[in-house]
């Protein structure tokens, strides 16, 4: 496969999955964020999963960066959903 047509074919995906991503979480009333979290906590997992693989195996210098960046983004998800239900975890104790 041609280089340029497959960076042309990861950039539309990319690009695509920024758009649906941002048109689904705009959509969600704020009121469900916080129970979503959980759901958003597994699904990070997933993608640390997967952005580690990405840099890890090094095709590109594209992919690595990329990768890494993943890592790092959805790490602060992960870590900001923990605290965000610890947050609200903390709410429902007696005091």
């Amino acid at each position: 496969m041609d280089p340029l047509n497959n960076l042309v074919t990861v950039t539309t995906i990319f690009v695509l999955a920024l758009y649906v991503g941002w048109q689904v979480i705009t959509k969600v009333p704020p009121l469900l964020h916080t129970p979503l979290m959980s759901g958003a906590n597994a699904i990070s997992g997933i993608t640390i999963v997967g952005s580690l693989l990405s840099a890890g195996m090094q095709y590109t210098t594209l992919t690595t960066v990329l990768g890494f960046l993943a890592v790092v983004l959805a790490m602060i998800n992960v870590v900001g959903g923990f605290l965000v239900t610890n947050r609200m975890l903390g709410m429902f104790k007696k005091k």
